[in-house]
């Protein structure tokens, strides 16, 4: 099953956004095949202002201890965030960068 993760930035929390990005990314490799999607919400101006994530799990238990381990969400650079099933309807994203 997928699931997506949606997170929503902290206001004015673009310089901890940074300065945690690197574990961030570092934990979003070490999910391997399980992580299908991610990447970030820009704003009007172009900045960060939260996350995308879809994960591959067995359950939503799974999915959602797997993201509450993210660096994200552990150093508090979203105010918030939900996980929900998601279901792929149209993949045209064969061959993009």
């Amino acid at each position: 099953m997928l699931f997506v993760f949606i997170g929503r930035d902290k206001p004015n929390g673009l310089d901890h956004r940074l300065a945690v990005r690197p574990v961030h990314l570092e934990h979003l490799k070490s999910l391997g095949d399980k992580l299908v999607l991610a990447g970030a919400l820009w704003d009007a101006d172009d900045k960060p202002e939260g996350s995308v994530m879809v994960l591959e799990a067995e359950s939503l238990e799974a999915a959602t201890s797997a993201f509450s381990a993210d660096p994200f969400v552990q150093q508090g650079v979203f105010a918030s965030w939900e996980v929900k099933r998601w279901n792929l309807a149209i993949d045209n994203m064969s061959g993009r960068s």
